[in-house]
């Protein structure tokens, strides 16, 4: 779970058990692997131990099998407390590759993405995220407001390792000046050498990803807290 809202320290319930204790702003948490079916997920004030009352967020995720998703506590553009659910991509890069995933989660109008000075990707909008596929290395990614070259988070240093994917997410507000990048790795995604890599264009964009890795009997469920964020179009649902 990514924790994107500022200054709200709280504990998760899943299905009605504590499961996040004093769970921190621009915090991601390790995976947490549970049965295919919807869970019920409760978010509450870290004062609030019992998890009783009236939650911060209340909303469910729906895992189907062997589903990969992150959930994040985040705010919606207008400012308001929301849980968004991102199903991640879990084919192989190739070889000497990484995966770069932008996700607008902050309480922010429309921004682009810029990669080593670039606009990488153009006009992205809460709850929107987009990806793009690099050769490895180190980028510079920093946020403007869309069509402007106004910073508005960043720049931010990320190293691409092979068979990786890196998951920035724009958080905070905009408003109350917390906007931040929260980062999410995920290992163990490359494919084996085919060849010697001759490098491509930064921005390649692939395909939309829609058709998700089915690998096990249950859902892995991501659940996090962000702090620090760029893109291939990929969905998210909101719950």
């Amino acid at each position: 779970m990514i924790h994107g809202i500022p200054n709200t320290p709280v504990n998760v319930f899943v299905n009605g058990k504590s499961t996040l204790k004093d769970f921190q702003p621009g915090t991601v948490t390790d995976p947490l692997k549970l049965p295919a079916g919807s869970h019920e997920i409760k978010v509450f004030p870290a004062k609030n131990t019992a998890g009783t009352g009236t939650p911060v967020i209340a909303g469910s995720a729906k895992l189907t099998v062997g589903e990969n998703v992150s959930l994040v506590a985040n705010l919606t553009s207008s400012g308001k407390p929301a849980l968004t659910t991102f199903v991640n991509d879990t084919t192989a890069t190739a070889a000497g590759k990484a995966r770069v995933v932008v996700r607008h989660t902050a309480a922010a109008p429309a921004v682009d993405v810029r990669v080593n000075g670039k606009v990488a990707f153009k006009g992205l909008t809460n709850p929107k995220a987009a990806n793009a596929t690099l050769p490895a290395g180190s980028i510079k990614a920093d946020v403007t407001l869309a069509g402007t070259s106004t910073v508005a988070i960043g720049p931010a240093e990320l190293n691409l390792k092979a068979g990786t994917e890196t998951i920035v997410y724009a958080i905070g507000s905009a408003e109350q000046k917390t906007l931040a990048l929260a980062v999410q790795t995920r290992t163990d995604l490359g494919a084996p050498p085919t060849g010697v890599p001759t490098g491509s264009s930064l921005v390649d964009q692939g395909e939309p990803a829609y058709v998700w890795a089915l690998l096990g009997a249950g859902g892995l469920l991501i659940l996090g807290g962000g702090a620090v964020g760029a893109s291939r179009v990929s969905r998210s649902r909101r719950s």
